[in-house]
């Protein structure tokens, strides 16, 4: 994508398109018009690094009982009032504090902690994919060291931002945050982006799949069963992990989702999905 009419330009990564004049930063907080070019703002601008068991990703069936070093920036594109990592994913640049780390210097430290367990490096936290170029470059080189890649993602870019980045990743875990327009509307995203975001994924890495179940929103039997339906019609052995809501951020006026919920979720899905998992529970 180019100019807009009035000298705009439109930035090409994910569902918004945002049209930026000159200086102007895009939704996600993490893309400007600088120079008459769409940049990543972001890029190497790590706000958390840490080594974690793979199941924190979460997921269930990818190394299993390894760790991996997670690194997050800031940005997202989605407005999700319940998010736990909001301190990071709704701040820009000037609002929160990191360190630059060129993608050789993660891919050499993710080497170092081998010994530890690690291997290799998950890119989250924050949306990665809103700074995918640094996902691409640093993936490159953790899979030229003969590491292994992750990315957890709300799946919400354009496909042609997942074709850059897919030749380097070996697994991801994307939310599936429900199955219903209306509900992605409210958290400022598009079904059909995340939906066809997993089923390219899926044709070429390892992928996982979570569902935050929020009461009140995402909760409803048979929306349950249509989106497993879905997953099942993809294959039924991606694994969905089922997850348990708690107050959180803007959202801290209802109570978390009852422990027995989740599991009738599960069951559900187990109708469709060989591999189900619960989490937060």
């Amino acid at each position: 994508m180019g100019n807009s009419s009035d000298g705009r330009k439109v930035c090409p990564v994910c569902m918004h398109h945002c049209a930026l004049l000159e200086g102007q930063y895009g939704r996600c907080r993490a893309r400007k018009n600088e120079n008459g070019k769409i940049i990543s703002v972001n890029y190497g601008k790590v706000t958390s690094a840490m080594l974690d068991p793979i199941e924190k990703k979460p997921l269930a069936r990818f190394y299993p009982g390894s760790k991996i070093l997670s690194v997050g920036s800031f940005g997202c594109n989605l407005f999700c009032p319940f998010c736990q990592n909001h301190e990071i994913s709704m701040a820009g640049q000037t609002e929160i504090g990191w360190q630059d780390v060129t993608p050789a210097q993660l891919a050499r430290l993710a080497s170092g902690y081998q010994n530890a367990g690690n291997i290799g490096v998950a890119f989250t936290y924050n949306e990665p994919l809103v700074g995918y170029e640094f996902v691409r470059d640093t993936a490159c080189l953790v899979k030229q060291n003969g590491m292994k890649t992750v990315v957890v993602t709300n799946g919400s870019v354009e496909l042609e931002i997942l074709e850059e980045i897919l030749p380097y990743i070996d697994a991801m875990n994307i939310d599936l945050k429900g199955f219903t327009e209306d509900y992605y509307r409210k958290l400022g995203g598009n079904l059909n982006t995340v939906k066809a975001f997993i089923e390219r994924a899926a044709k070429d890495c390892h992928v996982e799949l979570t569902t935050l179940i929020v009461p009140g929103e995402n909760d409803s039997k048979e929306k349950m069963e249509q989106e497993a339906a879905w997953i099942a019609s993809l294959s039924p052995e991606i694994p969905l992990h089922v997850s348990r809501f708690f107050p959180r951020y803007q959202m801290t006026d209802r109570q978390a989702t009852e422990v027995r919920q989740v599991y009738r979720m599960k069951q559900i899905a187990e109708k469709y999905l060989k591999y189900v998992y619960t989490g937060n529970c």
